[in-house]
């Protein structure tokens, strides 16, 4: 097993922003660094090559393995990519970003992962750690690499692990880690359900002793995974908590840990923010935080961007951006309890079945689909409520708006990833946002 950097030939597969971040660590411990990148010249390169790294781009080919003992993986890459079949097939270590950073940091951390609520609970979990006195950041896949985290000076960190970056750890090991819920997701890069759920399962795989599991209660396949833990276990959800839990009386949020606690009322009434809540306050209680210091972290936080807001109202109709319910799964739980809905969705489908979104029905005023998938959404809602295709989220906002009834809401909430139209969920769910805006100032309010 590779305990020592320093001297090792590693090859870094991808030059996105992890792949840059563990190409300069390594440097930094000693190792001789090659990146592999598929692409062109990317925004980084000339400066990585000052490091001495020798930088290869415009496609990975199996001479890019040659002396290499250690090979580290953007998450962008997929398991099933050539380069990674040859280091394999080669007997050569492939480790992600991630296990990387873990192996770097002094820092205790908890570690959470999830096909939804990633960013939202590690945001909560750091929130709650600052309002506790400790110097803590969330890091990982929320877009701050942990490698880089791992060299600063940190009591603790809250650690987004997404299911690419789980796939290849090896010794990464939580004080505590959270399954928030699992969905199908991402079937295209794992190739199969059993696949990603394994790799979400490898985010307890090293715990032992002293160490905590966060499990969904509410989940049923979440909770089976959870159940194969060896550490101790504890139960969150958002019903009332059963001795040695947390969860909700009413509204209220409360622990039984260590007798009942009360924590406080989430800022805002959507179960999914709830759910990440109860998430967040369980692993920061099992962590050590003071139940004070998790409520007043609590306290403080407040929705990410693209996952609930009200960005405008033309006419008088809410149009809420949850650009980043990137799968059935979290379309699902935005639309829960919402009734006389327009939804926009479609994208890239990334293999999954989107048919469970026809059970949604009785509850929207109507469709428009956008993206590579709008001919799957458009099969699923013809006949049942009244369908818009839309060429472009701007003529999505104008067609939602003519479907939408006086007491209506639009919501953006495509159920599919961004790729095939945009950069990203976020400009996505940015330029939603300006579109939504623009008809407001262009359109008076429904009388």
């Amino acid at each position: 097993m590779i305990q020592v950097l320093r001297g090792v030939h590693v090859l870094v597969v991808g030059l996105a922003t992890s792949g840059i971040a563990a190409a300069q660590a390594l440097i930094l411990e000693g190792a001789r660094v090659r990146v592999s990148e598929e692409g062109s010249d990317p925004e980084g390169a000339a400066t990585l090559r000052a490091l001495g790294v020798e930088v290869l781009t415009g496609g990975h080919a199996p001479e890019h393995l040659d002396g290499i003992e250690l090979v580290v993986t953007s998450p962008g890459v997929p398991e099933r990519a050539p380069i990674l079949v040859w280091a394999l097939e080669r007997g050569i270590v492939v480790w992600s970003e991630l296990e990387l950073g873990s192996r770097l940091t002094r820092a205790a951390y908890v570690a959470i992962t999830g096909t939804n609520g990633k960013s939202t609970t590690a945001e909560m979990i750091a929130s709650m750690m600052r309002a506790d006195g400790l110097d803590a950041i969330a890091c990982g896949n929320i877009g701050y690499p942990l490698t880089v985290a791992a060299r600063e000076t940190h009591d603790a960190l809250a650690v987004e692990a997404s299911s690419f970056q789980l796939r290849f750890v090896d010794a990464f090991s939580p004080n505590v880690s959270v399954l928030l819920n699992v969905a199908a997701d991402h079937l295209d890069w794992h190739g199969t359900m059993d696949g990603y759920v394994d790799a979400k399962a490898r985010i307890f795989e090293q715990q032992r002793g002293h160490d905590v599991h966060v499990a969904n209660r509410g989940d049923e396949r979440a909770a089976e995974i959870s159940r194969r833990a060896t550490c101790r276990l504890v139960w969150f959800g958002l019903d009332e908590p059963s001795q040695g839990g947390v969860g909700y009386i009413g509204e209220e949020l409360v622990s039984r840990l260590e007798g009942d606690v009360a924590l406080g009322t989430p800022s805002l009434g959507d179960d999914g923010f709830r759910e990440d809540a109860a998430a967040a306050a369980a692993a920061a209680l099992a962590f050590g935080l003071s139940p004070k210091g998790v409520a007043e972290g609590l306290r403080r936080m407040r929705p990410l961007a693209h996952r609930g807001e009200t960005v405008a109202r033309p006419g008088d109709i809410p149009f809420i951006d949850n650009s980043k319910a990137t799968n059935v799964h979290a379309t699902v739980a935005t639309l829960r309890g919402r009734e006389r809905v327009v939804l926009i969705a479609g994208g890239m489908a990334k293999g999954v079945d989107l048919s469970p979104l026809g059970a949604l029905g009785p509850q929207l005023a109507g469709v428009v689909a956008i993206g590579e998938a709008a001919p799957q959404i458009s099969a699923l809602f013809e006949g049942v409520v009244p369908l818009r295709m839309a060429a472009s989220i701007e003529d999505a906002v104008h067609r939602a708006y003519d479907l939408a009834p006086p007491d209506g809401t639009v919501v953006l909430a495509p159920a599919c990833a961004s790729w095939d139209m945009f950069t990203d969920y976020a400009e996505r769910g940015d330029r939603f946002a300006a579109a939504a805006r623009r008809l407001e100032q262009e359109t008076p309010a429904r009388g």
